[in-house]
């Protein structure tokens, strides 16, 4: 009796017991045996606070948590998460501190607390992170994701999935892997991506279709089938849908809560029946005594216990399924109502920035234009400087508003892909010509290692392309002093003619901390003050390099270190060709003698509403020699044209009355050859069909440079002089 004592003493004994338990409840947890896993738990917390081992007394309360979640006892949960925090606090137990903190976020997504969540998920990650745990990382970067799509932050939300899923690619965490890409299947979805969101979600449901991760592959086939539907392909949505019912009824598990309360049921009826053990006892007594009356009225007890509870089993059960169908009800109806908002949010912020940055770049064009004359004109040497500076603003904000139409027409998917054979070497050899300069005035150099063994010639879209590299190079040089830059490019994948290139850009510069890579790909996300003050920019170009890799089908990563530097790393389908024959674009600037131009004879018409810009006009015209007529009306223009006769009509498109499309429509009706410029400040591509079917012969963008506007001029000019001498 006294060696069994010690033995039940033996602290090294009682710790092995502890461990037992707590991976026995475990084991419980995860076949759904939330009362033996209960069960368990509690014996290993008298036996933990019998040897005061505060490491495992941290593990069984956040286990307890986790446990009390699942079963919806969420007060009680926080409770038990608040002491493992308190204890692992104490004794610095930070891997299980993040996974505590983890499922802390879980209970404050149950409750629909979500900014309470993400503070939790970020405090988890940060654990994760000191502690080089990857799959814990991983798997709070999903759960963050997720929280973010809750929030209806689609663009955030995928950010940080694909985090999540690039990390669970890179180690093989394979439920992970599963999970993220259904989660982000679903964010494509509410993006509008269906394409990218069927391809995200068979590749989910694919790996947890081969490692037999039921709860996971039953989201698949739901998130799938809800894919189809919205694409209106209702055969395979409602294929997918079957195969959800019937793996749902096949794990008897459509929701954890049924399986909650059907657990508690049947631990009930458990305790009953080792009552009944004595119940029994009883009765083979009664029996023993020939006592009829006390035999029925001990089976009579029993019966009714039992029928008992079986019928509060039933009663349990069809209310939760009650309450899960008005549920699903409910939120079917908000998702509905949510999803007409945002198209109405984004339409309106799509007209708004059409009509807003019309607005912007007619002044813009009093600006620039004043500016370039003024610095040409013998300014005094004070004055120079200023002028310099004015200059540089309107072209900055030019800037500005040119990258928020994109980042505006990324968003609305009006972005076209133009694929076309081009030399992938040659294309970025020139890319870092023209960033020379800059990287010079820096101190930094640029180093381009191209794969020797890949081919230099693909189809794609060379000028999306060109500018995601302009942008991350520029930034890298940006962010770079007294350093190197290295440009790297190398193959992935290779099937057929279709390759998987991966493009490294790596600096040595000031670098970025985690918590602003978190945020660096969406729009108007910078550094910090002290960063935008010194470095400038806008903050919106990582965001366009973000959609424009998006479109393309590609992925982009970072990977930085304060003072240490950074890389940024995407990866781009490609699709191989033998040569590259660049398309022959028709001569834009006048390359011929002027002086072969007759000026004298030239007559222009220009019409323009603004007083201003009329002015600016007219001075480059006189400035290059030429002679012009003002009209601020398209009715007027019209009979202008009629009744005289001109060699170039610049012709503004807002103005009062008719505008200048509906005008030139009317010249051509009369006019077929007259060349029409339309010299305007609205976004092109957006227009660019309006200005044809209207017939105009080409577009002056305003603001504009002059040494383009004067080379267009030319050669429209020089063009009539060459059709009048061979005829």
């Amino acid at each position: 009796m006294s060696a069994q004592k010690n033995i039940e003493e033996d602290p090294e004994i009682v710790q092995n017991n502890i461990n037992y338990r707590i991976a026995q409840s475990q084991i419980e947890l995860d076949n759904y045996n939330y009362f033996k896993a209960q069960q368990n738990l509690d014996e290993a917390l008298k036996l933990a606070e019998k040897i005061d081992n505060k490491e495992s007394l941290g593990i069984i309360y956040s286990n307890k948590g986790r446990l009390q979640l699942i079963i919806e006892e969420y007060e009680r949960s926080i409770k038990s998460l608040t002491k493992a925090i308190e204890v692992q606090r104490i004794t610095n137990d930070n891997k299980n501190l993040g996974k505590s903190y983890k499922i802390f976020g879980d209970v404050y997504v149950a409750k629909k607390d979500y900014y309470q969540a993400l503070d939790s998920y970020r405090a988890a990650k940060s654990k994760f992170e000191e502690e080089n745990l990857n799959s814990d990382l991983a798997e709070t970067l999903l759960c963050e994701g997720i929280t973010y799509n809750f929030l209806k932050n689609y663009k955030k939300s995928r950010d940080i999935i694909e985090q999540s899923l690039a990390i669970a690619k890179k180690d093989d965490y394979l439920k992970t892997q599963s999970e993220a890409l259904i989660n982000l299947a679903i964010v494509y979805s509410k993006l509008g991506n269906n394409e990218k969101a069927l391809i995200l979600a068979n590749e989910g449901i694919q790996i947890a279709k081969n490692n037999q991760y039921t709860s996971i592959l039953n989201q698949g086939y739901f998130t799938i089938s809800n894919i189809y539907n919205d694409v209106e392909n209702y055969k395979f949505s409602r294929d997918f849908l079957v195969a959800h019912l019937n793996l749902s009824d096949s794990i008897k598990n459509l929701t954890r809560a049924n399986s909650s309360k059907n657990e508690e049921t049947q631990y009930l009826l458990n305790e009953e029946i080792e009552k009944n053990k004595v119940v029994v006892e009883q009765l083979e007594q009664a029996e023993d005594d020939k006592s009829l009356g006390t035999l029925i009225s001990i089976l009579s007890v029993a019966l009714i216990t039992i029928l008992s509870l079986l019928t509060l089993s039933l009663y349990k059960n069809n209310n939760i399924r009650l309450k899960t169908n008005n549920m699903l009800h409910k939120k079917n109806g908000e998702l509905i109502i949510a999803k007409e908002k945002a198209e109405l949010a984004s339409k309106t912020k799509a007209n708004f920035l059409s009509t807003v940055t019309h607005e912007l770049r007619t002044p813009l064009y009093a600006v620039t234009g004043l500016s370039n004359m003024l610095l040409e004109e013998n300014p005094k040497p004070e004055q120079i400087q200023h002028l310099k500076s004015l200059k540089f603003s309107g072209d900055y904000l030019l800037t500005f508003i040119n990258d928020i139409l994109q980042i505006n027409k990324i968003e609305a998917n009006k972005v076209d892909i133009e694929p076309e054979p081009f030399n992938l070497k040659k294309k970025i050899n020139n890319i870092i010509l023209a960033l020379n300069n800059s990287a010079q005035e820096n101190n930094v150099k640029l180093h381009f290692d191209f794969d020797k063994d890949l081919p230099e010639n693909y189809i794609a879209d060379q000028l999306k392309i060109s500018q995601i590299l302009i942008n991350l190079v520029g930034n890298s040089i940006k962010f770079t002093k007294d350093g190197d830059i290295w440009i790297r490019v190398y193959k992935i994948e290779e099937k057929d003619k279709q390759y998987t290139l991966r493009f490294e850009i790596e600096d040595n510069g000031i670098g970025i901390s985690q918590e602003k890579q978190d945020h660096m790909f969406e729009s108007f996300s910078q550094g910090s003050i002290q960063i935008n003050r010194k470095y400038g920019g806008t903050g919106l170009g990582l965001s366009i390099v973000k959609g424009l890799i998006d479109i393309l089908k590609g992925k982009i990563y970072v990977k930085s270190e304060l003072e240490i530097g950074t890389t940024f790393f995407f990866e781009i389908p490609l699709e191989y060709t033998d040569s590259a024959k660049p398309k022959i674009d028709q001569v834009s600037y006048f390359e011929g003698n002027k002086s072969d131009i007759d000026l004298t004879k030239v007559k222009i018409l220009v019409v323009e509403d603004n007083k201003i810009n009329q002015m600016i006009t007219k001075k480059i015209l006189t400035k290059m020699e030429l002679y012009c007529e003002i009209v601020d009306n398209g009715e007027d223009a019209v009979e202008k044209i009629k009744a005289n006769k001109y060699d170039i009509i610049l012709m503004d498109i807002h103005m009062p009355g008719i505008s200048g499309i509906e005008a030139t429509k009317i010249v051509r009706s009369f006019d077929k050859e007259l060349t029409i410029f339309a010299l305007t400040a609205v976004t092109i591509e957006d227009k660019m069909h309006e200005f044809e079917e209207a017939g105009f012969t080409d577009i002056i963008p305003k603001p504009f440079k002059q040494e383009e506007f004067e080379k267009k001029l030319y050669n429209a000019l020089a063009s009539k002089k060459d059709t009048s001498a061979s005829a």
